[in-house]
């Protein structure tokens, strides 16, 4: 495996990667370690290619391109990407929008999403990203695992949900996410929330969601932000 270590800042967005690179003869694996969270999907999924203990960790030569690639996929913050070499496809966006509410954990985001600052500047765009809603990470609106430091304690239960439903002919469509400054996640497109149990509870084209960790009724934003002096800095 050759491995290499780049920074790169792709245009218009304020993100920085910081991009480790194993390219085997098949597949080239990605690894941003600035948007790691350990969730330890490709650990569990195949632990023969991605090895915390080993040096270097991820071995690309480990399995085949397609083994890889589906495991690749499972990563839920977007840190794990891949290229393949062999001919085979890569990675595609889920056929629609969905929003998983991780119990005690961040909001996971699979579809076609553009996560935009209080500013206007785009912070990331990707297939899958962890959004923080407990209130301390220090990558907002990114998660960073700060969850579990911080005692954030909630289920993942959706309460009252909206009854909205999209038409099924735009549910592919993209997914802005626009962030209130010191408020919450405006989730501005068509998406499919998904509670802690892994049961879709509605789909909606319009959600705002807590990200200060005080709401009442998470994942919605019930305005407590403003009661607990909520700072955003994004």
């Amino acid at each position: 495996a050759i491995l290499r270590a780049v920074e790169t800042v792709s245009e218009g967005v304020v993100v920085k990667s910081k991009n480790q690179i194993y390219a085997g003869t098949g597949i080239e694996i990605h690894y941003d370690v600035a948007r790691c969270i350990h969730a330890a999907e490709c650990v569990h999924g195949l632990p023969g290619v991605f090895d915390p203990k080993a040096r270097p960790w991820i071995n690309p030569d480990g399995a085949t391109p397609g083994e890889i690639a589906a495991v690749v996929d499972r990563c839920p913050t977007g840190a794990l990407s891949c290229s393949r070499l062999d001919g085979g496809p890569d990675l595609d966006a889920a056929s629609e929008n969905q929003i998983t509410v991780a119990a005690s954990g961040p909001l996971y985001v699979r579809g076609r999403s553009s996560v935009v600052d209080a500013n206007g500047s785009t912070v990331v765009e990707d297939t899958r990203v962890a959004l923080c809603r407990c209130g301390a990470s220090k990558r907002k609106p990114l998660c960073d695992g700060s969850h579990t430091a911080a005692g954030f304690d909630d289920a993942g239960v959706i309460e009252n949900p909206p009854t909205e439903e999209p038409d099924e002919a735009v549910r592919q469509a993209g997914l802005p996410v626009n962030c209130s400054a010191d408020g919450p996640l405006g989730m501005q497109g068509p998406h499919t929330l998904i509670d802690g149990f892994a049961e879709t509870v509605y789909r909606s084209h319009s959600s705002y969601l807590c990200r200060c960790g005080a709401s009442a009724n998470k994942p919605f934003c019930d305005g407590s932000h403003d009661r607990i002096g909520f700072k955003s800095d994004d």
